[in-house]
């Protein structure tokens, strides 16, 4: 005959053997090769950890690189043309505006073209010194384009095309 449980307090901090288990034993021990739990005192292995792009990281990503096109555009777009001109270059001017003519590259056989660049001397060069220089390295020549900028100061002989 057998004899029912002891009664008493389930929720006791005491170890209760499971019915049926004969006292000593562990209620179900684990195998070897059995798949589940490591035994109790056995080393956990670490969690793997995926790196995750998250939303928020890629919009800043996005961000940061359209911030940085437009100021590259903008830096392209102010760029001087005048500054980049050379001797046979041939030019348009942008602007009826004589104190900012805004002279751009073209080329020679574009029906923009309105001067052709007969001299390019680095310096700060101003009204008549301008011209004078300017008759000293071209003799037919018609415009001058004088820039102050610093050190990058230049000046452009410029004939009609």
């Amino acid at each position: 005959m057998t004899t029912p449980p002891p009664q008493g307090n389930p929720f006791a901090q005491g170890q209760q053997q499971p019915y049926g288990q004969p006292q000593g034993q562990a209620p179900f021990p684990q195998q070897a090769g059995q798949p589940g739990f490591p035994p109790l005192g056995a080393p956990m292995p670490p969690q793997q950890q995926g790196r995750k792009i998250s939303f928020k990281t890629i919009k800043n990503v996005v961000i940061v690189l359209i911030v940085a096109g437009v100021a590259i555009g903008g830096w392209i777009a102010s760029r001087d043309d005048a500054a980049a001109a050379a001797v046979g270059d041939c030019m348009h001017r942008g602007s009826t505006d004589d104190n900012n003519p805004d002279l751009e590259v073209v080329d020679c056989g574009d029906a923009k073209a309105q001067y052709k660049v007969l001299a390019k001397v680095e310096g700060n060069f101003s009204g008549l010194t301008a011209q004078s220089k300017c008759e000293a390295e071209s003799k037919d020549f018609e415009y001058v384009y004088t820039e102050t900028n610093g050190s990058k100061s230049f000046l452009l002989c410029l004939k009609d095309k």
